[in-house]
């Protein structure tokens, strides 16, 4: 490595075009020298309890929204929830001056275990594109649909007021807060049918997604985000979930065999996007610690994320802490004292409306951020230093990169260095042994990307499969 030059920090200037970077490390505990951001913590405090139970409550008046549920009625079925939440998207949109597209994303389903006979799917989406990048996308979606004991019963009250009526109300409410703002890439609200049947609104998203090209960067999934009192018998109303898988399921036999030699497994893009969100709830949310759970979901079960993460995308799950299974799935009924369904006296709308600030935020950094970087590369095998390589994005929005690196025991980042606008970077003394690595692109005014660890399993932007 010494054909290569180096330079000091504070040397740089803008009028030189410098590739390369030597960064010297005397010390591990870097400073992050993070600028905070004014406008995200007003997008947090934007977000109404008042109206979220608002939401609520309608979508709970529908009386069951099963996915098999009657389609024809103004007031009862997921036909008429459907109707009133494109109306609800359609009156924000007029409000901020056409800022959104909302369309239908639709499919015909038959002949599976749960759909029979042909039933449309039909998904709510809103788009507000964004000014420099409007193809490419992060998202926020909620499940339409509820059901009661037996997933076949559609005619039941099923007023899902918890699952997932917080997360649509969510979704809609994120719509109208970030509405008001333009944003460099493009926010996706969605709102899924069709997921206690068999996850398929998400199929059907995903694989539009796909077809049109979007560069889906994140996928933020809510799924029961208004209930603080869980079936343990703890009551929390400080703490929310967020559910990554690790390595990709698209993952080929040659990416699984390099990632055995060089690291990977606790930093596919879907876990760095969910440090992105923790990070986030750690600047900006009061009184919210976010638990990053090392698993596509909770044991054994599924959500609406798994259909984005079938397609190679980044996508989590965010949900509340303590789950109330009475409360989940249940026909309304009152036994041995104990009472079971999903009603909206469950939901504790400051909770939602703190989990619904969390995505919000989210959602608004990473559109105000640059993409990711892409073609991340690392070296430094039996040597005292580690170089990393990258991409550099064609865009107007980045003005620099930053290095992180962390033990690889940690789960969150512990250290980083701003290097510049390069496309190359070398950390001395810091062996590639010992840590892991990664890069995020960074913008004018500081607000970064999600961190990009090196290789195919690391990488935001890759062939789908």
């Amino acid at each position: 490595m010494s054909d290569h030059k180096t330079y000091q920090l504070s040397t740089l200037k803008p009028a030189i075009l410098i590739t390369t970077l030597f960064i010297s490390t005397s010390t591990l505990a870097a400073e992050l020298n993070y600028q905070d951001q004014t406008k995200l913590h007003d997008i947090a405090t934007d977000v109404s309890a008042t109206r979220i139970g608002s939401d609520i409550q309608t979508l709970v008046d529908f009386g069951t929204r099963h996915t098999l549920s009657e389609t024809k009625s103004n007031t009862r079925g997921i036909g008429a929830a459907r109707r009133w939440i494109k109306a609800e998207f359609e009156k924000i949109s007029q409000q901020c001056g056409g800022c959104l597209e909302v369309i239908e994303v639709k499919n015909t389903i038959s002949g599976e275990k749960r759909i029979p006979n042909p039933v449309e799917v039909v998904n709510i989406i809103a788009i507000q594109r964004g000014t420099d990048q409007p193809n490419r996308m992060v998202m926020m979606s909620g499940d339409i649909d509820s059901r009661v004991s037996d997933v076949m019963d559609f005619t039941s009250d099923a007023p899902g007021a918890n699952d997932n009526a917080s997360g649509v109300a969510g979704v809609i409410e994120s719509a109208r807060v970030l509405s008001k703002y333009k944003f460099n890439g493009s926010i996706v609200y969605a709102a899924l049918s069709g997921e206690e049947q068999g996850l398929f609104g998400g199929k059907i998203l995903a694989d539009y997604a796909q077809k049109q090209g979007w560069q889906v960067h994140g996928v933020l999934n809510n799924d029961m985000i208004g209930n603080i009192t869980g079936i343990n018998g703890v009551t929390d109303n400080t703490t929310a979930r967020i559910f990554s898988e690790g390595t990709r399921v698209i993952e080929t036999k040659e990416q699984a065999h390099k990632r055995r030699f060089t690291g990977g497994e606790v930093d596919s893009a879907s876990r760095n996007l969910a440090r992105y969100i923790d990070t986030i709830a750690d600047r900006y949310i009061p009184n919210l610690d976010t638990l990053l759970v090392y698993r596509l979901d909770r044991f054994g079960r599924g959500g609406h994320h798994r259909p984005f993460n079938d397609m190679g995308y980044a996508a989590v799950r965010v949900m509340e802490t303590n789950e109330n299974y009475n409360h989940q799935h249940q026909d309304l009924r009152t036994e041995d004292g104990i009472v079971y369904g999903d009603t909206i006296d469950g939901v504790d709308f400051d909770y939602t409306a703190k989990l619904t600030a969390l995505n919000a935020v989210s959602l608004a950094s990473m559109a105000w951020a640059p993409a990711p970087p892409n073609n991340v590369e690392i070296s430094g095998a039996v040597q005292p230093s580690t170089t990393l390589k990258w991409q550099k994005n064609n865009d107007k929005t980045t003005t620099g990169y930053r290095l992180y690196w962390r033990y690889t025991s940690e789960p969150q980042w512990q250290f980083s260095r701003y290097v510049g606008d390069v496309s190359e970077a070398t950390l001395k003394n810091v062996v590639i042994d010992n840590y892991y690595f990664g890069v995020a692109a960074v913008n004018k005014d500081g607000i970064e990307s999600p961190v990009v660890f090196p290789g195919d399993v690391g990488a935001f932007e890759q062939t789908l499969k």
